[in-house]
């Protein structure tokens, strides 16, 4: 061992990683494509020595040792090097000398990663290996024949759903003739694409989610949604015609407030919705995080902040003080503020306490509706303990506020909208069917986007999952431009447009068979079943074996 090796209680070697570097000497050219493109820099170009002893078999000759020098590709070891697994060097390398490889142990590295008193932060999703309830459920009830009417391909049907208050006919005539108003409702189709800001996101990710929504309303006529995430977005989206197609998402702490409220005057189109985000499923309790890698001057510019600080969510409004009254004051002064034509909804992290805000809900007719965010559900940036350890499954929040609805008379009235962890699979579209009939209106989706369009590689087994430092392989969530010029705003758009209308052709295979041509299947829960008796009598559906 060298004399200058320093070994301290944070030393690791490459077997205490999570993901160990295989290099093949003979194969490899030097290039330096790996060590260039790595994003954290967990490999680099070495020179070693090596020593030979030579030891000779005659009388009278002393061993010596002779040196060899050769160039050579080393694995860093330390904690914020540590590879990711996302395998840029094997897609440059052209003759396949390099690959990352998972290590067959547990790794060591949660042991370090809080050098400096800090708590491990990551991004991505909660280590999960199990199925969830959704892709255990099974859809039950299905036409007896081959019916050609019947027939996804073959007939079209009604698949959109609406966003908005729907209130009885004479309560709206009512409410007409007292106020001359009617709640605001949108039709809109049921995959909306969930709140990741931009900043979370490139300004290159951001603009080819935008171009491929716009393309799937102006050329397919299919009227899908956008929401912005908190934090404000590009000013020149909010003076353009498309914002017609976004949900622009307000923080309970009014954050990124100043450029909305600014813009007002000058929109020439309301925007589809406004969300306010009171939580976030994978983080409950503890709202956003934007880290200070990622607010260069252009985010900082936006938000109203100086550049290089981490941005935590601010807490609510010092004017309110509790749920049921901030989500009251929100939804009247985000009325208020568009002239009572933009249907104002809240979103919150599934919990047990939810039920207190729908009930809230329910008594207040400007409120247009309800997102609930699950446990499952992927985060830019969030405390490993907190993505690991807290949280409420979709399935059964989305169930308990239907059968609340319909307890109240008002399942046909109040929106409910799902997200968290649905498609984290791959099955998207049979994930999506089965919470619609357990009671959703629509379903909001993100890192399913991303995988689809962008080619995430972040997954529940700790692969990559770096969204939260700005260094994403692909570009994703990087604001460096080194990064994210990787990616292209055309391609991203086109594979926008490719997965949606995969979605479509698959989930109308699912519905088709139901019946049902004439609207979706919400809380069509007698189609459904699942063969954990525990579950099924959890959701109140059938259970089979």
């Amino acid at each position: 061992m060298s004399s200058n090796t320093k070994i301290t209680p944070s030393s690791l070697s490459k077997k205490d990683l999570p993901w160990q570097i295989e290099w093949d000497n003979d194969k490899c050219s030097f290039c330096g494509q790996c060590t260039s493109v790595c994003p954290m820099k967990a490999i680099k170009m070495s020179v070693s020595r090596k020593r030979m002893m030579n030891l000779s078999l005659g009388s009278g000759v002393k061993p010596s040792n002779s040196y060899e020098t050769f160039q050579t590709i080393m694995q860093n070891t330390t904690s914020e090097n540590a590879c990711i697994g996302c395998a840029m060097c094997t897609q440059v390398c052209e003759n396949h000398a390099i690959m990352p490889v998972k290590s067959d142990e547990p790794s060591k590295l949660a042991y370090h990663v809080n050098q400096g008193g800090n708590a491990s932060t990551r991004g991505g999703r909660r280590k999960s290996n199990t199925p969830g309830v959704l892709d255990q459920i099974k859809f039950l009830r299905i036409s007896m024949l081959t019916d050609p009417a019947l027939d996804a391909g073959r007939h079209e049907f009604e698949m959109n759903t609406l966003l908005g208050r729907v209130l009885p006919p004479e309560e709206n005539i009512k409410l007409l003739k007292e106020n001359g108003w009617i709640p605001p409702v949108r039709e809109i189709y049921p995959l909306v694409i969930g709140g990741m800001s931009f900043g979370a996101l490139s300004p290159t990710m951001w603009e080819g989610l935008q171009m491929g929504v716009s393309y799937l309303n102006e050329e397919m006529g299919m009227p899908v949604r956008m929401c912005t995430g908190e934090g404000g977005c590009p000013p020149r989206l909010l003076r353009s015609k498309f914002l017609k197609y976004v949900i622009l998402q307000i923080a309970s702490g009014y954050f990124g407030w100043d450029e909305i409220i600014r813009s007002i005057p000058e929109m020439v189109v309301d925007p589809c919705a406004i969300e306010i985000k009171y939580g976030q499923g994978a983080k409950p309790g503890d709202g956003g995080l934007l880290m200070w890698h990622k607010v260069n001057k252009l985010i900082a510019a936006i938000r109203g902040v100086p550049e290089g600080i981490s941005l935590p969510s601010p807490p609510t409004h010092q004017t309110k003080y509790s749920i049921e009254e901030a989500v009251a004051k929100m939804i009247q002064s985000m009325s208020m503020a568009w002239g009572f034509r933009v249907p104002v909804y809240p979103k919150i992290s599934a919990s047990s306490t939810a039920l207190a805000v729908l009930n809230n809900i329910a008594r207040n007719p400007y409120a247009a509706g309800l997102a609930i965010d699950g446990e499952d559900g992927g985060t830019g940036a969030a405390y490993s303990v907190s993505m690991n350890h807290m949280g409420h499954p979709i399935a059964s929040s989305i169930r308990d506020s239907y059968l609340t609805l319909t307890k109240l008379g008002k399942q046909n009235e109040i929106p409910l909208f799902g997200g968290g962890g649905i498609g984290k699979n791959g099955n998207l579209a049979a994930n999506a069917a089965a919470l619609i009939m357990l009671g959703a209106s629509g379903i909001q989706i993100g890192k399913y986007v991303m995988q689809a369009a962008a080619g995430c590689i972040g997954s529940e087994k700790d692969r990559c999952n770096i969204c939260n430092v700005g260094k994403c392989p692909k570009g994703i969530t990087s604001q460096d431009p080194r990064l994210y010029r990787r990616l292209s705003p055309e391609k991203v758009a086109e594979r926008v447009v490719d997965f949606y209308l995969s979605f479509d052709m698959e989930i109308r295979k699912i519905i088709a068979p139901l019946g049902r041509s004439t609207s979706l299947p919400i809380g069509m829960s007698d189609a459904v079943g699942i063969n954990d008796y525990h579950a099924a009598k959890r959701l109140n559906i059938k259970y089979v074996v």
